[in-house]
């Protein structure tokens, strides 16, 4: 505990680390607040009563990451997704298109900031889609919108105010990352994820209290701590493969360069992909919803395609769990080039030992990280569909959905990170960091939502 207060006091004493901590506290408050300030003519009571009679809804996944303000109709309904959803696409554009390509690995800061102008537009054009599909939801919900207001107004006004409140909030994660601590895009999701938390916390401890289920409250703690454990290896693991830099002849001496003879490796990690892939696969498993709307209003939907709107159904996690594993590879097929890291090391005279340069070198490192990628993705897919199986055995679903799934990665990845760049800020002041041995390690360039983050 004196340790833990020592720290806190080291924090403190670096003004530049501390005035970026308050003022990323303060920009997440005011995200907060906005989270709470509901869209005109919208009755927040009787869309929540109608809510909470639906049961069971995918929906309850974009409630999550946004804290609470998409079932609350509030300005920040959309959050930061359509932002996130500009990113990953603009990502793909750049192993796809030749001109986002060279933007992304040629043209350096002037690139960048290209590509983050485009991103800012795309995300405009996603609001302003995702905003008229949200209306429409509204609408559809019994006593959601009140009936004294004009249609017109209503649409005009709100989707100004949604495409106002994503693009508000996009600043606020910019400015966070510029001035504040952490990355400022992955801390809004990761505070509307942990907003969330308590209420489900406490309702699952009530009742479990009340059915007398001290035990079994006991066991979930268990296993959340070895979920979480189990995570943090896996957002962590690296494979290494050791390289060696040939020694170099100058006359009849050997070269003094500080790279001659000396060992290295390259990290190959477990998880490349990062949190992609689920959000790909659940992007995929958002169809059924839309479809099933669709068939609803000309008939009744089949069974089958009931059950791949509920995401507690086996159909629907088997069917998840393979578009995971398959998403995976293909991810990390375009994230990790092998021939990159062959040609790399032939430029600076390395090799991997038994192993000759060139094509040799290309094709070791390419079955490497298929044999790496395997537990990566089987792991990634038990992940997705965890909060399935801990909801089957009584844990109500809110709290089951911070069992796994996309919410846990999150949550992990995002405050290694920024604990990591707090630990860099000590270790230059010559304190001590935060763990006694070691150090933190963070996503280290792991993708963990869109080329945004």
């Amino acid at each position: 505990m004196n340790k833990f207060i020592e720290t806190l006091q080291n924090i403190w004493k670096i003004k530049e680390l501390k005035q970026r901590i308050l003022f990323t506290l303060a920009l997440l408050a005011v995200y907060r607040i906005g989270s709470f300030i509901v869209l005109p003519g919208v009755n927040a009571d009787a869309l929540k009563a109608s809510l909470s009679n639906k049961g069971n809804s995918l929906l309850d996944l974009i409630n999550t990451f946004t804290g609470g303000a998409f079932n609350q109709a509030a300005i920040f309904a959309l959050g930061i997704m359509p932002y996130i959803t500009a990113s990953i696409i603009v990502q793909l554009l750049g192993f796809a298109v030749p001109y986002f390509q060279k933007l992304q690995q040629k043209e350096g800061e002037s690139g960048r900031k290209k590509i983050t102008q485009i991103t800012r537009i795309l995300t405009v054009f996603i609001t302003l889609v995702q905003g008229g599909g949200y209306l429409t939801y509204l609408n559809s919900t019994p006593g959601a919108v009140h009936e004294s207001l004009s249609p017109t107004v209503f649409w005009f006004s709100n989707i100004v105010i949604l495409s106002a409140g994503t693009i508000f909030a996009m600043w606020l994660g910019e400015k966070i990352t510029d001035r504040g601590i952490g990355n400022g895009v992955s801390l809004l999701i990761t505070i509307g994820i942990i907003a969330t938390l308590p209420r489900s916390f406490a309702t699952e401890v009530i009742s479990q209290f009340n059915g007398g289920g001290g035990f079994l409250l006991i066991l979930e703690f268990a296993v959340l701590f070895f979920v979480v454990l189990a995570t943090v290896l896996i957002v962590q693991g690296v494979r290494r493969i050791p390289i060696q830099f040939a020694k170099r002849m100058v006359g009849r001496t050997e070269s003094n360069l500080p790279q001659a003879g000396a060992r290295d490796f390259i990290p190959l990690k477990v998880n490349a992909s990062g949190v992609m892939p689920i959000i790909f696969a659940q992007a995929i498993m958002f169809l059924p919803v839309t479809i099933a709307q669709w068939v609803s209003r000309g008939g009744t939907p089949g069974d089958f395609l009931l059950s791949l709107s509920d995401w507690k159904s086996i159909p629907y996690n088997v069917i998840f769990f393979l578009l995971v594993v398959i998403f995976t590879y293909v991810y990390t097929a375009l994230l990790v080039n092998p021939q990159q890291y062959a040609e790399y090391l032939k430029r600076q005279n390395a090799f991997i030992p038994g192993i000759k340069p060139g094509k040799n070198t290309q094709d070791y490192i390419d079955s490497l990280t298929t044999r790496v990628t395997l537990p990566g993705s089987i792991f990634l897919g038990l992940i997705s569909i965890l909060p399935a199986i801990i909801a089957a055995f009584g844990v109500n679903d809110a709290f089951a959905l911070f069992f796994g799934g996309t919410s846990l990665l999150i949550l992990v990845a995002v405050v290694l990170d920024t604990l990591q760049q707090i630990e860099s800020y000590l270790l230059m002041r010559k304190y001590d960091g935060l763990v006694k041995s070691g150090r933190i390690k963070g996503r280290s360039g792991m993708q963990t939502i869109g080329a945004g983050m």
